[in-house]
């Protein structure tokens, strides 16, 4: 067994078409109800014409992936538990609309064998190929207590 089953250049995708339900959900579930994401006639007057899903909502859809990543990594037996230290870089480039499909692509572009971690690039694009969002991950293989 190994700690990581990780190489760089592995990938995973995401796709998911964005729903009024996903947004009005996660608006409930994080107390979000900003009117970016829940006003039509408000937003009808921006400069994006439409209400727009939350970037937070994004950064979930880049979890989702790094979760994909995870499971290859048990799939190959891995004998660690890996756990997520967060996303850097998180920018969100372009409004996401609703009805909108968003594929994220994840992949693996640095290994730290010694601090048994990796970093992967993460990128967002919607069905026109738009980059909407862009982010970091790490993610630390830690030890699993028969091994310590």
């Amino acid at each position: 067994m190994t700690a990581m089953h990780a190489k760089i250049g592995d990938t995973v995708t995401f796709s998911k078409t964005v729903g009024e339900s996903d947004v009005y959900m996660f608006a409930g579930l994080t107390g979000d109800l900003s009117q970016n994401h829940v006003d039509e006639q408000f937003m009808s007057h921006s400069i994006y014409g439409h209400r727009i899903a939350h970037g937070a909502l994004m950064v979930g859809f880049m979890s989702t992936a790094s979760t994909r990543m995870i499971e290859e990594s048990l799939k190959k037996g891995i004998d660690s538990t890996p756990v997520s230290l967060g996303y850097d870089g998180v920018r969100f480039l372009k409004p996401v609309f609703f009805g909108d499909t968003v594929t994220v692509t994840y992949v693996i572009a640095e290994i730290e064998e010694e601090r048994r971690r990796t970093l992967a690039n993460i990128e967002i694009k919607n069905q026109n190929g738009d980059l909407v969002a862009v982010g970091k991950h790490i993610t630390k293989w830690t030890l699993n207590v028969s091994q310590r």
